[in-house]
Formats: C-alpha cells, structure tokens, sequence
C-alpha cells in the first residue's frame, strides 16, 4: 500500500471580513497546511472511499486490427464476437436493434445520443434482439417521450444483448470506412487477456456462415395485421382486392408484411427452408423473398428455391431477396467494403428519373455486370453506384437492395409495394 499525499495552502485573512474589496495586504494573514493521507490499492486507485457517484469504464472493444477501445458496459455483461459495421440513421435505434439481418454484428451508431426515447414494444421489427452487440456514444440517462416504457439499458439486459457508451464512435467509424468492416470482440469480462480476445476476433469470420437459419421461423403462419391507423400514409387510392402472397422468411421485418397487408395482401409467412413446390401448390398471386442476414452464397438452398419459383409467379426481393434473386438469374454477389447501413442513403431510379432517400442495410451486392441478357437494373446507389433494383419483365420480377418499408426511415420507396400489387394484377389479367 501507498500513501495518496494532497498538499494545499490556505491563505486565510481575518480581516476579509472587515475591510473593503479587494483587501489590502495585511501581516496578520496566516497561510494553514492540511495534509490528506489515504491508502492507495496496488492499481494506483484511492481505497476506503465511498463508490463513485459515476461509472467508469468496464469493458473492451477488440478489433481484428489489433486496437483496443475502452468503454463503459451497459445492458448484458460476458464476451461476444461479431462484425462491426456504422449505421448513420438519426432515429429508430429500437428497429435497428430488431432488425434480423444484422444477426452476428455489433452496430455502432454514428448519431452521438442513443436511449433518449426509451424503447416502446410496439416498434420492435422482429420477435428478438439478434444482433450481437450496439456501440454508441452517449447514453441517455433521461427518457422522455409519451410512448416510452423501459429504458434501452433495461432492455437490452432483459434480451441478453450487450452494450457500451463512452467510446469514440467518430474514430471507429473512421478507421471502418477506410479499412472496411471488421470483426471485434466485445468484453466485459477482466479475467480475459487482450491478447486472448484479440486472438478471438482473428479467429472467427462472418463470410460463408449460414445465418438466415437462426433467424427465419419455424413454420407457416398467417399475417394479418395491418399498418395502424395513426402511422399510416400513402393510402389514397388503395385498392382492397385481394392479393395472396407467400413471404419467405430470411429475417423479414414486421413492416414489411404490415405495407403489404396494408395494400390488401392476404400473406402466408413460411421458413427459408420451405420446398418450392409447397409454395406453388397453395396457388399464391405472388411470393415475397425478404431481406435476412450474412452471406448469400451461405445459403444456396434457398438460391435453389428461388429457381423453382421463377417464371411461375411474380416475386419481388428486398435486401437478402434481392441477392438471391442475382443469384437465381445466374448473376454473383460480393461483400462490400463496409456496407450500407442508414436511413438516409440517396437511390436514383433509371426508370423514371426520381431520386428516393433510402433505408438500408446490407453488406453484399449483386454485380450487373455478371447479370444476363435481359435482366434490367432499376436502380442505382448514388454514393457508390452499386446496383440497388432489378427488374426481369418476361419472368415477371422486380426488386430492390434496401428497405422500402423505411422502419426507420423516410417514405419515398414504399411505391414499391403499389408496384408488386401491379405486377400481380397484371399477370392475372393476361393468365
């Protein structure tokens, strides 16, 4: 043990009191030691002390690179591994963390201050938390909108989902966007070296993993709810036919299904792994393929389903859908440097010119230029001129790379669903 030694002097003038401002030097000032001793623990730090009326840092962030970023834990506690990727939307951090495909990553959020809203379960995308961990910046320790019922922090910890704050989220950022997305490894745990957590995230990878199964559910079901009253928009013109639609699920989110019920869409949920030939024994207007997480080429099972379905009824493929869809059409996919994660990412679309502000989140592309004669691109990624829309007309396909649900996110892509409703009408009427 050490002895922690504060030294100070305190000019003490009777006469402050007593005389006009400022004072005037007097012989009578007398200067007082104090001197304060505690013990010191082998780390350095005060003992006998009452706990400190503010947390201090507890947990690591490894990354593959070999830096270490100190930070303070919230939510669950214990190690976890995962890919870590930036998401830049303002809002919506709940669907986010709801969101099925981004199962196996951390998500670091690039807007400073998360938790201000709380967590309200009617915004929750999906039955789970699946994603590995959140990064963020500032923690709210206020919550202050009508609809909140639990703090994030409570939240997380009740789903098992690790978090951390006081980071610098702008370098980590940084250093993703320059070197690409990287494996880390999140730890709470002291008793782990930072040589064995970095050893970990060298070790592991995300590419060619298969995790739409851990994700997509366990057997058919039915949807029928609709987007609430109070939170729905573009209706006018809304037809109420009828249409039925089998919706694979690689990670469908919620709001996906509710837009579709919403434009009168009698829907069939049934698991990634489900036979082609259930689906087209139902007789459905058309089938949906959904976005989901990972690597595409992780899952050529359900490449193979999609090649079973094309050309019999009309699809339309969001996000993973869309990059089986390449697939399926003979086209190939690729990992992207560091993804597109957001709510605000800028679509032109070829056909009519329009330019849509965008949800997104995906790691992988399709590569047109691997596409075959007569598959159309209908959109393009303005920040990086990735393919973001496919059209195939003679076999009746359309689909899009990000999220036209926007849940977060703006409403400029949900004309999308207006059009698959167009698709199988049209195809109807000429049967």
């Amino acid at each position: 043990m050490g002895i922690y030694a504060m030294d100070f002097a305190l000019k003490f003038n009777q006469s402050i009191f007593s005389t006009p401002y400022p004072p005037k030097p007097s012989p009578k000032c007398r200067f007082l030691t104090a001197r304060c001793s505690l013990p010191l623990s082998s780390d350095g730090a005060a003992t006998g002390l009452a706990e400190r009326p503010w947390k201090v840092a507890d947990a690591r962030l490894l990354l593959e690179d070999g830096s270490i970023w100190r930070a303070k834990s919230f939510g669950a506690s214990g190690t976890r591994v995962g890919e870590v990727v930036f998401n830049t939307s303002l809002t919506g951090y709940q669907e986010i963390l709801t969101d099925p495909s981004y199962a196996g990553q951390f998500v670091l959020m690039t807007n400073p201050h998360i938790g201000n809203t709380g967590v309200n379960f009617d915004d929750d995308e999906s039955r789970q938390c699946f994603l590995a961990g959140l990064v963020i910046r500032s923690l709210s320790i206020t919550t202050s909108n009508w609809r909140c019922v639990e703090t994030l922090g409570d939240y997380l910890a009740e789903r098992n989902v690790m978090g951390i704050y006081d980071v610098d989220t702008r370098a980590i950022t940084c250093r993703l966007r320059q070197d690409g997305s990287l494996i880390g490894v999140l730890s709470t745990e002291q008793s782990r070296s930072d040589d064995e957590l970095l050893e970990m995230s060298r070790s592991w990878d995300i590419v060619g993993i298969d995790l739409i199964s851990g994700v997509t559910c366990n057997a058919p079901y039915e949807w029928v709810d609709e987007t609430k009253s109070e939170w729905d928009f573009n209706s006018d013109g809304r037809d109420r036919d009828t249409y039925r639609v089998i919706a694979y699920d690689f990670g469908i989110k919620h709001n996906i299904l509710r837009r579709l019920a919403s434009y009168g869409c009698k829907i069939t949920v049934v698991p990634s792994t489900w036979p082609a030939a259930e689906t087209l024994k139902l007789k459905p207007d058309g089938v949906l393929f959904s976005n989901g997480p990972g690597d595409p080429s992780a899952v050529p099972y359900a490449v193979e389903t999609v090649k079973e379905i094309l050309g019999k009824v009309p699809v339309f493929g969001i996000c993973m859908g869309h990059q089986l869809l390449g697939q399926a059409l003979g086209g190939k996919t690729f990992k992207m440097k560091f993804g597109h994660h957001g709510g605000n990412h800028p679509v032109r679309n070829l056909r009519n010119r329009r330019v849509e502000i965008s949800a997104q989140n995906h790691n992988y592309a399709v590569d047109p230029a691997s596409l075959p004669e007569g598959v159309e691109v209908t959109h393009v990624n303005l920040n990086d001129g990735s393919c973001a829309g496919l059209a195939y007309p003679a076999l009746s396909i359309m689909s899009l790379q990000y999220h036209p649900e926007a849940s977060p996110g703006p409403h400029d892509s949900d004309c999308a669903f207006r059009e698959f409703i167009e698709l199988m009408e049209s195809t109807k009427q000429a049967a």
